[in-house]
C-alpha cells in the first residue's frame, strides 16, 4: 500500500500552512498517540507499518512498471532507506547514488549532478511536474524541494527527453510527495521525524498525516529546519587554493555563514473512484540562509505552488470502440521569489512564477504480427517569467513557453521488449522587455528528440538492456542573455543570443542479474555532443569588475563513463553493498577537460538488520581528480566512512530510534564537482541523533 501525503489547497489562503504550522505538528504529534492508532483497523496497520517500501518508480516509463523492467536505469529512494539517507539539500541526498554527483555550494545549496552533466541538462520535478525555481541560474540558489517531506525520490540516469524535454538529457530527479492522495484511504496513516545534532547542530521536525473515508481523503504535513555553522576538520580553504594565488587559510573549523532556518507545509485533498481519482494541493515553503561565499549576504527564499492532478483508468472498459484506455493530467503553477541581503539589506531580488502541466493519454493494446504495442501520446505545456532586479541582475527579464507533443511506445516480442517514441518542441525564449540592441531579444526553437530502446531476459536472473537516443534542447534564458557580474561564481558571464540548438546523440547499456535478495547491474555509456553550450573560461578579464571573463560558447564534446551497483545478501541478517561509476568529459575543440567532474569512485556498505536492531557501515572512496579544465584546481581523493545504527522500540506505535556517524576519519572531502570545492569543504566528524514514526 503506498504511502499517500495530500494537500487541500481549494479554499484556503496562502499563508495558512505556514501559520498554522505548530498546530499542524501538534496534531500529527496527537494523531500518533496511542488513542489515535488505536482506531485504526489491523488491515491498515499491517500495511502501513512495513518501512521498506518496494522499488517502484514512477519515473521514466508512462506505463507504470516496476524499476526492474524498466529500459533505462532508475534508482529509487523512499521508506526507511530514504528517511536514513536524507541530507540538508536534494544533491547532498542523492550524492553517492551510482553516476550521481553534487554541486554542493555549501551545505544549503546543492543540485544533483547525473553523469558530469547539471544545470539545465538533469531536470528537477516535483511529482512529475517541473520546479520553477532559479537553481539552475546559479549554484548558491538552492531548490526549491526540502527533502524531510518527501516520500520518495526516483533518479533517472541517462537521456529521458522523450518524456520531459532536453532539459532531461543528463537525467531525472523526480521528488515525490504523495501530496494528492492517488489511492481510496480509509482510516488514517502518517509518519513523524525529529533529528538533533550533526555537524551542523540541526533541530529538525517533519509530520504527516492523512486521513480518508474510502473516497475523500484529506493531506496536511509541515517541517521546521534549523542550522548552526557547518563544522569542518579543517581550514575552509584549502592548500591548495593557498599555494596558487596565496589566498590565506582562515576560518579553521568553521564553515561560516553556512546557517540556515526553514519551514513549510501542504494542504491536500483528493476524491478517489474505483479507477482513478481527482485532487489538488497547496505547499509553501521558506528558507533562510547563508551563502557562504560572501560572510554578510544571506539568501530568503520563499515558494509557493498549486498542484492540481487527475488520473483515470480501464476507460476503455466504458463503451465499446474506445482506444483510450487511461488519462492523467497534472498542473501545478508557482510563484518563486527569493532576495539576496547583504548585511540585512536587499541587494538583488529574482523572482520566476509560471504554470507548467502534461496530459497523457493511454491507449490499448494494438495487436500486430509481432505481438501487442502499448503507449501514450503526450501534451506538455509551460509559460514563466524570470526576472532578476538590483545590483547582482546579470540576467534579463525573460518570458519563457514551450509546448511539446511526444509519443513513447513498447512493443514485447518473446524475451525482448522494445521501447521506442518521439518528441517535438516549440520553445519561446522572449527577452523582449529588457533593451539591449547588441542581442537578439525573442527567439524561437523546435527541438526534437527520438529513441530506441531494449530489454532482453537472457533468463529468469539476467537480462540486457540497451538505449539509442538523440536529443535536442534548447537554449536557457541565462545562456542566451547573460552579459554582467556573477559574484557566487567570481565570474563575468557572457551568452550568446545567437545560440541554435544544443544537440547529442548518446547510447548506454546495462548487464543486470537479480536473484532473491541478490542483485547487480553494471553497464556503459557515451553520450556525443555535436553542440554543448558550456560557460568556458576566455583567460580575459573584465576591466569594470575585474573578474575573469566566461563566455557560453557552443563546442563537441563528449561525455562516457560506467556505473556499478550490487546488493547481496552474504549471511543471515547481513546484506553487502556494493557501488562504482566513473565519467570523462572532454571539450572535443581542444582536448581539454570539461571543468568540474567528479572523479572514480568505490563504494562498499556492510548492513545488518535482525528484528529491532539495525547497523551499518559504509565507505566511499573518491580517487584523485588531476583531469582538469584550465584554470581549474586539482583535488585530492578522500576515503569517506559512515556508520549508522537503528533501535526500534518494542511499543505499539512503530517508532524508531537511530543515530548516525559521517566521516569517520575527519578527512578533508572536497567534491570536485562543486564549484566551491577549494573554499567550502564538507563536513567534520560527528553524531546526528533521530527518531521516526510510521504510523
Amino acid at each position: 500500500m503506498k504511502n499517500q501525503s495530500t494537500k487541500l489547497q481549494c479554499l484556503l489562503q496562502p499563508n495558512f500552512v505556514l501559520s498554522y504550522k505548530p498546530i499542524l505538528l501538534s496534531i500529527v504529534t496527537a494523531l500518533a498517540s496511542p488513542l489515535g492508532f488505536a482506531e485504526e483497523s489491523a488491515e491498515n496497520k499491517t500495511a502501513i507499518t512495513n518501512l521498506d517500501l518496494p522499488s517502484v518508480a514512477v519515473t521514466g516509463n508512462p506505463l507504470g512498471v516496476n524499476s526492474d523492467q524498466l529500459a533505462v536505469p532508475v534508482s529509487v529512494l523512499n521508506g526507511r532507506e530514504l528517511s536514513l539517507k536524507r541530507g540538508s539539500t536534494l544533491g547532498d541526498t542523492l550524492n553517492g547514488i551510482p553516476s550521481v554527483s553534487a554541486t554542493h555550494f555549501g551545505p544549503n545549496a546543492s543540485r544533483p549532478v547525473i553523469r558530469g552533466l547539471d544545470a539545465e541538462r538533469v531536470r528537477i520535478m516535483q511529482n512529475g511536474v517541473g520546479v520553477v525555481d532559479a537553481s539552475s541560474l546559479s549554484f548558491d540558489h538552492a531548490v526549491a524541494i526540502d527533502p524531510l517531506v518527501i516520500e520518495q525520490i526516483d533518479v533517472v540516469r541517462g537521456p529521458a527527453a522523450l518524456l520531459y524535454g532536453g532539459s532531461a538529457v543528463g537525467g531525472v530527479v523526480n521528488a515525490i510527495d504523495h501530496r494528492i492522495p492517488t489511492e481510496a484511504l480509509n482510516g488514517m496513516i502518517g509518519r513523524a521525524e525529529a533529528r538533533l545534532g550533526g555537524p551542523d547542530s540541526q533541530s529538525n521536525l517533519a509530520g504527516v498525516v492523512d486521513v480518508g473515508n474510502g473516497q475523500f481523503a484529506i493531506h496536511a504535513d509541515a517541517y521546521t529546519r534549523k542550522t548552526s555553522d557547518l563544522d569542518i576538520p579543517d581550514f575552509a580553504v584549502s592548500s591548495r587554493k593557498a599555494q596558487a594565488d596565496n589566498t590565506p587559510r582562515i576560518n579553521n573549523g568553521k564553515l561560516v555563514n553556512s546557517s540556515a532556518n526553514g519551514d513549510g507545509g501542504a494542504l491536500g485533498a483528493s476524491l478517489t473512484f474505483n479507477n482513478g481519482y481527482v485532487g489538488a494541493s497547496y505547499s509553501a515553503l521558506n528558507n533562510n540562509y547563508g551563502t557562504v561565499v560572501e560572510p554578510n549576504v544571506r539568501i530568503d527564499m520563499q515558494s509557493q505552488r498549486l498542484d492540481i492532478a487527475s488520473e483515470f483508468t480501464d476507460l476503455d472498459q466504458l463503451w465499446s470502440g474506445n482506444i483510450v484506455n487511461r488519462l492523467k493530467f497534472r498542473l501545478a503553477h508557482t510563484d518563486y521569489q527569493h532576495q539576496e541581503l547583504e548585511s540585512g539589506i536587499i541587494g538583488t531580488t529574482f523572482k520566476n512564477s509560471g504554470i507548467e502541466g502534461s496530459l497523457e493519454a493511454g491507449h490499448t493494446p494494438i495487436d500486430t504480427k509481432l505481438g501487442n504495442i502499448t503507449g501514450v501520446l503526450g501534451l506538455q505545456f509551460q509559460n514563466t517569467t524570470f526576472e532578476a532586479l538590483g545590483t547582482e541582475a546579470f540576467v534579463p527579464s525573460t518570458n519563457t513557453q514551450s509546448k511539446a507533443l511526444y509519443l513513447y511506445e513498447e512493443l514485447p516480442i518473446d524475451q525482448l521488449k522494445l521501447s521506442l517514441g518521439g518528441r517535438v518542441e516549440h520553445t519561446i525564449v522572449d527577452a523582449s522587455p529588457w533593451v539591449n540592441s547588441s542581442m537578439s531579444q525573442n527567439r524561437s526553437f523546435n527541438p526534437y528528440s527520438y529513441a530506441l530502446g531494449g530489454l532482453y531476459k537472457l533468463d529468469a536472473h539476467w537480462s540486457f538492456t540497451s538505449n539509442l537516443s538523440h536529443n535536442e534542447r534548447a537554449p536557457s534564458y541565462f545562456e542566451l542573455y547573460a552579459n554582467g557580474a556573477h559574484l557566487a561564481t567570481g565570474q563575468f558571464e557572457i551568452g550568446n543570443s545567437d545560440f541554435t540548438k544544443e544537440r547529442s546523440n548518446g547510447i548506454d547499456a546495462q548487464i543486470r542479474w537479480k536473484a532473491g535478495k541478490n542483485s547487480f547491474s553494471v553497464g556503459p555509456y557515451y553520450t556525443r555532443f555535436s553542440r554543448f553550450l558550456g560557460l568556458l573560461d576566455t583567460g580575459n578579464i573584465d576591466v569594470g569588475t575585474g573578474l575573469p571573463i566566461a563566455q557560453f560558447t557552443a563546442i563537441p564534446a563528449d561525455f562516457k563513463g560506467f556505473e556499478a551497483e550490487g546488493k547481496f545478501n552474504i549471511a543471515d541478517n547481513w546484506d553487502l553493498k556494493l557501488t562504482g561509476d566513473y565519467v570523462r568529459a572532454t571539450n572535443l575543440s581542444s582536448g581539454e577537460a570539461l571543468p568540474r567532474i567528479a572523479p572514480l569512485r568505490l563504494g562498499a556498505g556492510l548492513h545488518y538488520q535482525k528484528n529491532s536492531v539495525g547497523a551499518r557501515l559504509d565507505v566511499l572512496h573518491a580517487f584523485a581528480q588531476n583531469r582538469t579544465a584550465a584554470n581549474e584546481l586539482a583535488t585530492d581523493g578522500y576515503t569517506d566512512l559512515s556508520a549508522l545504527f537503528s533501535y526500534k522500540l518494542p511499543t505499539k506505535l512503530n517508532i524508531e530510534l537511530f543515530a548516525k556517524a559521517n566521516n569517520l576519519l575527519n578527512q578533508d572531502v572536497r567534491e570536485h564537482a562543486s564549484i566551491l570545492k577549494d573554499i567550502a569543504p564538507q563536513a567534520a566528524r560527528a553524531v546526528l541523533f533521530g527518531l521516526r514514526s510510521d504510523f
